[in-house]
């Protein structure tokens, strides 16, 4: 494995010494080390990036199919699994890497050929998002850590077997623990957890409403599973930052969620965390104060759990700006010197890149005054945080001239709104009249994360220009009753809650959200209220969340069932609530009236970013829709949450627009080089590997009507 030494030393005296430490660090036989690609995102400190060099600018473009693995969970018929996130990785020869339905699959890596299957869920349990799987071993010990629904299973690595000894029988339930009672929420995994000796440590995925749990950091023997560590991401009395929520607020208050992953700094016993925002996204009047250690960069003892800083990007957060990618280790050189740093990319297109030893901002941040809230009961922080370099890699401003002009009538129509809302620059608050926001919940960085290139000290960020409108209203008159059927119950639960993903219409938004029309025809009422538990694809798990009167009337929803329910009043008339007010616009890209972007492109860019100058090399538009690309005009660019992947070889590999593509880039120049059409969606980060000599690049790819289950397709030289 190349130690951060070790790249210090490349970086003093030049790329020939680079071979001759390569060549120290490979198997006898001077083979490339099989293991190149051996943790989520290539290494503990997530930097997406390879060693190899076989593939390059000169030769990429015989890059041919070597093997595609078809995974077979999903029965034949059935509708395909839409896209895995997976980001495989490699163990001397072996790939481990998990199905968008949760199956952990053992393949060979020089074949494709499969060795063994875990089914991690049972017959109709709901799978959800998952990222990969996590290795570990200790001699003859080697043991594949996973999570699905609400369990960290242990896995023999050479037989797919349960490591029984592992907490009970195998498996430890991920509900127990996190304050709330572990019968009625649902605590699940996106990213997999993270190893620092024996212990795996891990974050969580949370429903982001209100009566969410809180995001609370754990740490697991990975032999036992016992629990050694809890770090509370919402502060106890006598805690640090405990001072910065109301006085109560820990025993209600929800998320500040490590969902999208964490880097180990190994010599120094650190792990780094990127939280999310607190719950409810959008109206904070229940916790007002700065709120640690949501959205915090958070640096911990990685074998204790204790604090060591944390760097917070948004206070008080109202926009849903979660910290979307682990944080990248670098080294970098400033003011003539090295310095090991933490480079934290946002929803808000900012980089902040800060030391790793004290979390100070390298390159200068100030907190500028932003806009008040005028929502009732709402205060919004005075101040937020900005570097003043590197700049933003996305847009965080637009005027009326940056609207598209597909047609006089839809220009007419965003220009109307686009008066209509309040509009105040980035950090406008949420508001009753309506807000633009931009970037907004899906823009700047996703949870695919960065690349980082430790010979040239460059970056690879993947932005989204994503602008939305937010729709702010009273929920609980909103969403009023017009009788009492349990239907009106689930219409109005359905509005309140689902909306916003399945629409109004229940169609969903392709590939990912699925439709709901006709469910009740194909899959059984047991199935969906387990879904709406434990959540499932993107959907994060609402048990706890809605009441047991609120799940009957989903079902009687969307199964078109009337019954009344006068004897079932579940709060007297006289009971006062608090209120709550819900964005039920988020999530969803400002279109006109014909469903095109009101932004202009592109929408999505690649940018390299040079962290010794602070300075971006280039910026260029990734994935193409040839129907509204202007004649003559650069691509549009598509919005994609996977990250990319730079290698020695001087290429920059991505994928995931719904264009269907995967590329290569001069990681230099930002030319593209390479591009091939995948038979289906991909959401997923790209890796690279070598075995005997050859190096492959793979990636998941989600299924087809003729192999629903997905594929993981690997590319080689001839």
């Amino acid at each position: 494995m190349i130690t951060e030494n070790i790249m210090k030393e490349i970086k003093k005296y030049g790329t020939g010494i680079f071979i001759v430490l390569l060549l120290v660090t490979c198997k006898k036989g001077g083979d490339l080390p099989s293991n190149t690609w051996n943790t989520y995102k290539a290494d503990a400190k997530a930097s997406s990036y390879s060693p190899l060099d076989q593939i390059t600018i000169s030769n990429v473009n015989q890059l041919e199919t070597a093997w595609t693995f078809y995974a077979d969970d999903v029965p034949a018929g059935e509708k395909p699994a839409v896209s895995s996130q997976a980001n495989p990785i490699i163990i001397d020869g072996v790939m481990y890497a998990n199905s968008r339905n949760q199956t952990v699959y053992a393949i060979n890596a020089k074949t494709g050929e499969k060795i063994w299957a875990f089914k991690a869920l049972g017959e109709g349990e709901p799978t959800a998002a998952s990222r990969g799987v996590t290795y570990w071993e200790d001699g003859n010990d080697k043991r594949i850590l996973y999570s699905a629904g609400n369990y960290l299973m242990a896995i023999d690595a050479g037989t797919g077997e349960l490591i029984t000894s592992f907490g009970e029988n195998g498996k430890v339930n991920l509900n127990i623990g996190v304050r709330d009672d572990p019968e009625k929420i649902s605590v699940t995994l996106t990213t997999p957890g993270s190893i620092y000796k024996e212990l795996i440590i891990i974050g969580s995925r949370l429903p982001d409403f209100y009566g969410a749990p809180p995001g609370y950091v754990r740490a697991y023997n990975v032999k036992t599973g016992k629990l050694v560590w809890t770090f509370h991401t919402i502060p106890h009395p006598g805690e640090p930052g405990y001072e910065t929520w109301p006085q109560d607020a820990y025993k209600y208050a929800g998320g500040a969620n490590c969902w999208a992953g964490m880097s180990i700094d190994k010599d120094r016993g650190m792990v780094f965390l990127a939280l999310g925002s607190p719950s409810y996204d959008f109206y904070g009047a229940d916790r007002l104060g700065a709120n640690l250690y949501g959205n915090c960069v958070l640096a911990l003892d990685a074998a204790t759990g204790n604090y060591k800083w944390h760097f917070q990007t948004v206070h008080h957060d109202i926009w849903d700006y979660d910290l979307p990618c682990p944080p990248n280790l670098v080294t970098i050189t400033h003011n003539g010197k090295e310095v090991d740093a933490v480079a934290q990319a946002t929803k808000q297109g900012f980089i902040f890149v800060l030391d790793r030893e004290t979390g100070e901002p390298i390159f200068p941040v100030e907190e500028r005054k932003v806009p008040v809230s005028n929502l009732p009961g709402e205060v919004a922080y005075e101040t937020q945080p900005f570097p003043l370099k590197p700049a933003p890699f996305v847009r965080q401003s637009m005027t009326k001239d940056d609207l598209n002009h597909y047609s006089e009538a839809g220009h007419d129509s965003i220009l109307k709104q686009f008066r209509s809302v309040r509009y105040e620059g980035l950090f406008t608050p949420p508001d009753l009249k309506g807000t633009l926001s931009i970037p907004a919940t899906r823009g700047g960085a996703n949870w695919g994360g960065l690349a980082y290139d430790p010979e040239m000290d460059f970056l690879y960020i993947r932005g989204n220009n994503l602008p939305e409108i937010q729709t702010i209203v009273d929920a609980d008159k909103h969403f009023a009753a017009q009788n009492n059927t349990r239907f009106e119950l689930g219409r109005v639960t359905y509005e309140k809650h689902c909306i916003t993903c399945h629409g109004v219409d229940k169609k969903g938004v392709g590939p990912t959200i699925p439709t709901l029309v006709g469910i009740k025809d194909k899959v059984s009422e047991n199935e969906v209220l387990d879904k709406i538990r434990q959540g499932g694809g993107m959907m994060p798990g609402y048990k706890g969340v809605l009441t047991e009167r609120e799940e009957r009337g989903i079902l009687a929803f969307l199964y078109e069932l009337e019954d009344d329910m006068t004897e079932e009043a579940e709060t007297s008339a006289d009971e006062e609530k608090p209120v709550r007010y819900m964005n039920i616009t988020p999530y969803r890209t400002w279109s006109g009236p014909s469903g095109n972007p009101a932004l202009k492109a592109p929408w999505n860019t690649l940018n390299a970013l040079n962290l010794t100058t602070g300075e971006y090399e280039w910026q260029i538009p990734v994935g193409n829709d040839p129907e509204l690309q202007l004649d003559g005009g650069p691509e549009t660019g598509l919005l994609a949450r996977s990250g990319p992947m730079v290698t020695a070889g001087g290429l920059v590999f991505i994928s995931g627009a719904s264009d269907k593509k995967i590329w290569a880039f001069d990681k230099k120049t930002g030319e593209k080089i390479w591009e091939k059409e995948l038979p289906a969606a991909n959401n997923a980060n790209v890796c690279s590997y070598s075995i005997d000599g050859k190096q492959y690049v793979a990636l998941s790819v989600g299924g087809t009507t003729e192999n629903p289950s997905g594929s993981i397709i690997a590319f080689a030289l001839p």
